[in-house]
């Protein structure tokens, strides 16, 4: 170390450069080796890889920026611009740090995230994981940022005296700061509830403010909501923790769904419900745990049946409703038309006529008995 140091002292730039250069190459060289050496280590670790292949590149700009501060620290003082070359170095390998911070972020989340696939059938665990990894990466990365950019102005000497001039008046601009930020650091206190407590989780089917959708983002401030007809639904992460909402994949993605039919009085129910069960055990949306078909309500004009099936998850069961609500009115329409609902009327003072003689008209969709 010594001998080098007065190789420099004598050659002036033209050493320097040549000795910069040449710990360049010898630490491009270790990165190569030493991660080669890494992989075939971590070669049975599907996780270990993964986290390798995000560090390489990062690495790669990490270790030529520290090389380079040796050989200026090792360079004399007298060269000229030599600080600023020292300082560029500096901000050189902040830049690579902070890069290299949110390369393993980036390369844990990925790594969990491939142990947790959410292509399985039955994947609620795989998408608690994948929400509470999504959102936590996200906050860790806006940290590192934070602490990389912190760091680069902390070279500048003008910038710690600004900070200190700001100091005194750090009460006031506190105050100031705290209100004008209170949304964002209420969404970000909001999104890690989200990600630990997780009262939704990625494609989470629920019901906001009316609107049926599956959870497609969540990001740090807001949750984007797909809506069945393709619209986006923007919502802010706070309003998930003030305001009540329905989740049907809260506990698992079954659920149940009913068909209701508005029928005359002498409509057997023992037909419907043999109809129902054919249409549901030939239906492949029907998972088999829950059929029922049962008078739920009567009126002055007719009855309701409720025809109560389940399905592995709500696009499936709103399928399979059509498909029973389609099948059972062609059923009544050909094997029992007279059953269909309709509006009696009777002339008073005159003897009741028998069923037969009974006028008819159609019910309209606003009388009660309207199918």
């Amino acid at each position: 170390m010594t001998e080098l140091s007065q190789l420099l002292d004598q050659h002036s730039w033209s050493a320097t450069l040549v000795v910069a250069l040449v710990a360049v190459l010898v630490a491009i060289a270790l990165h190569r080796v030493g991660g080669i050496l890494l992989r075939r280590v971590a070669r049975y670790s599907a996780f270990a890889l993964t986290v390798l292949r995000a560090l390489d590149r990062p690495a790669g700009a990490v270790l030529p920026s520290l090389a380079l501060l040796m050989v200026w620290g090792l360079a004399p003082d007298q060269l000229p611009y030599l600080a600023r070359v020292e300082h560029f170095t500096v901000l050189l390998l902040v830049v690579a740090l902070t890069w290299l911070g949110c390369a393993a972020v980036a390369g844990l989340a990925k790594a969990i995230i491939e142990q947790h696939p959410v292509t399985t059938s039955d994947n609620l665990q795989a998408r608690r994981v994948l929400t509470q990894t999504r959102v936590l990466s996200r906050s860790a990365t806006t940290l590192v940022l934070i602490a990389g950019a912190s760091l680069a102005l902390m070279t500048f000497p003008g910038a710690r005296q600004v900070g200190a001039s700001l100091l005194a008046s750090a009460g006031v601009i506190g105050i100031v700061g705290g209100l004008a930020a209170r949304p964002v650091f209420s969404n970000l206190i909001a999104g890690l509830q989200i990600a630990l407590s997780q009262p939704i989780r990625l494609d989470d089917v629920l019901i906001v403010q009316g609107e049926w959708g599956r959870v497609e983002e969540i990001t740090g401030t807001y949750v984007v909501l797909k809506i069945w007809d393709e619209r986006r639904l923007i919502v802010p992460l706070q309003w998930f923790i003030e305001n009540p909402f329905q989740n049907w994949t809260r506990t698992s993605a079954q659920i149940l769904g009913s068909v209701m039919l508005w029928v005359d009085y002498a409509t057997p129910v023992e037909a419907i419900r043999a109809e129902a069960k054919r249409v549901a055990e030939s239906a492949s949306e029907w998972d088999g745990r829950v059929f029922s078909v049962q008078v739920s309500d009567t009126t002055d004009r007719a009855m309701q049946v409720r025809v109560l099936v389940s399905s592995a998850d709500s696009g499936k069961s709103w399928d399979l409703r059509c498909k029973l609500r389609e099948a059972l009115l062609a059923f009544l329409a050909r094997e029992h038309p007279q059953c269909l609902p309709v509006a009696r009327q009777e002339n008073r003072g005159e003897a009741a006529p028998s069923r037969g003689h009974l006028t008819t008209i159609n019910a309209q969709p606003g009388d009660q008995g309207a199918s």
